[in-house]
């Protein structure tokens, strides 16, 4: 397994400042788009489980989150539109199949 090449340290102070940013704004990335993705799993979770109220309960959380994290530009608008359409459809099928 080939490792990546160390990167070296900037010289400059506005570089090192910008590496210091780039790190914290990577890790708070990172963790909205880890919560995201539980999000939309736990929602198909329930569909699968067919917990009709727990899935319309988690769906409506879901929409939020997506919502939220599409302002932020971290997901593109369009994916955040296509995925809530998905899970939504899932929930009503669900809500159809069972009554």
């Amino acid at each position: 397994m080939a490792t990546k090449p160390k990167k070296k340290n900037p010289r400059l102070a506005s570089g090192r400042k910008r590496v210091r940013q780039d790190t914290k704004l990577n890790a708070a990335n990172t963790s909205l788009r880890s919560k995201y993705r539980t999000a939309v799993k736990n929602v198909e979770k329930a569909v699968l489980s067919g917990d009709k109220t727990k899935a319309a309960e988690l769906f409506a959380k879901a929409q939020s989150v997506v919502d939220m994290i599409a302002d932020k530009g971290i997901f593109h608008k369009n994916k955040a539109a296509r995925d809530k359409s998905r899970l939504s459809a899932k929930v009503k099928a669900l809500a159809l199949q069972t009554a």
